[in-house]
């Protein structure tokens, strides 16, 4: 559904297009953080004592289980629980 006028829609990719690589390299980092830390939230919220890792875990599959293998998902997971550990 595209609820934005044209004209508007217009207006606004050429503010961003004004901007340079840096800055919009940067919104896009801001933007990332922010859908991690909501989906973090949200984790949180279906379950009060799943712990820091677990809550990392859960947004790590949230965000990769579309793109990565079951198999390379556990790797990624085993190192997060080996490096969690380590600190």
């Amino acid at each position: 559904m595209k609820d934005t006028h044209p004209a508007i829609e217009e207006l606004f990719f050429k503010m961003i297009m004004e901007k340079s690589g840096e800055e919009r390299l940067q919104m896009g980092f801001e933007m990332d953080e922010a859908a991690r830390r909501l989906a973090a939230a949200s984790l949180l919220n279906e379950n009060r004592e799943a712990s820091e890792l677990d809550i990392r875990i859960a947004v790590f599959n949230r965000f990769y289980e579309i793109d990565l293998s079951p198999e390379m998902r556990q790797k990624v997971i085993k190192k997060m629980q080996e490096w969690n550990l380590k600190v």
